[in-house]
């Protein structure tokens, strides 16, 4: 079983081990259902380490959703002094809550 994985979601990548909470972007799942992410960029256990090009093929993450919510309001706010002109535009980004409940694949 491998103990070490390095996934890609939503555009990023991230590092995860069985049990770790982390927040990613929007994925589907009501919270207390099961996802599975099959882009597994890296496994590794002990000192064994198998790189995917680009995946590992036949790896997937399993992860449980905890939670969907969304993150602080972030304000993007434009001005021109002397010209009368101002736009203040807000936005919320969507984001899910998973822990990561096991890593198969691999060897």
């Amino acid at each position: 079983m491998p103990t070490l994985a390095v996934i890609r979601t939503g555009g990023k990548q991230y590092k995860v081990r069985e049990g770790d909470t982390l927040v990613v972007e929007r994925l589907a799942g009501e919270p207390g259902s099961s996802t599975e992410i099959s882009d597994v960029l890296l496994l590794a256990h002990d000192s064994k380490v198998q790189v995917g090009k680009p995946v590992v093929s036949g790896a997937k993450v399993v992860a449980e959703v905890l939670a969907q919510d969304r993150a602080p309001k972030v304000v993007a706010y434009k001005y021109r002094r002397r010209e009368g002109y101002h736009r203040k535009v807000g936005h919320r980004q969507s984001r899910t809550r998973i822990k990561i409940k096991a890593i198969q694949g691999g060897r």
